[in-house]
């Protein structure tokens, strides 16, 4: 009997351990170009878009106080009742706060006739002292639209205001 020697021949190749390095550097070099793609082109994107139109910044407030305080009896037919308001008219224009205080008695006249068509009834709720607000703001811009002046007002505040 005769023994054969075996003799074993590698039919596998050793594994490539460089192989499997390069593929992940390719890979991290493609997801790196294409991240880097994005962002240029994003950038670009944004760099082409219209700029937004830059807001004038706004002048200050300035504020007209009504001086004295205005006090009328109101129009409530069944007993006397009274009004005190004091008012501040804001602008935010130099030449319109030139104008109001030039048309001021003529302000305060229309403001009284205003206020003394009022009720305590219409001015016992929130609503009913905001329309006299706009219903105050539309007079002070029709007496200086009247006299020719700027009537860029913005709003007519009430800093007290009592019912009796």
């Amino acid at each position: 009997m005769s023994a054969k020697a075996t003799t074993a021949v590698p039919t596998d190749k050793p594994p490539k351990k460089g192989r499997k390095l390069v593929w992940i550097i390719v890979a991290a070099v493609l997801l790196g170009g294409a991240g880097g793609g994005w962002w240029m082109w994003q950038a670009r994107a944004v760099a082409k878009a219209p700029a937004k139109p830059v807001q004038p910044a706004k002048a200050p407030a300035q504020y007209y106080a009504l001086d004295p305080a205005f006090v009328v009896n109101l129009a409530d037919a069944d007993t006397v009742r009274y009004l005190q308001a004091d008012v501040q008219l804001m602008t935010r224009d130099p030449a319109t706060l030139s104008a109001l205080q030039q048309q001021a008695p003529a302000l305060r006249n229309r403001l009284l006739l205003l206020f003394g068509q009022q009720t305590a009834q219409s001015l016992a709720e929130r609503r009913g002292k905001e329309r006299l607000q706009q219903q105050a703001l539309a007079e002070v811009r029709a007496v200086l639209k009247g006299e020719g002046g700027p009537d860029k007002v913005e709003a007519v505040y009430f800093t007290s205001l009592v019912t009796q």
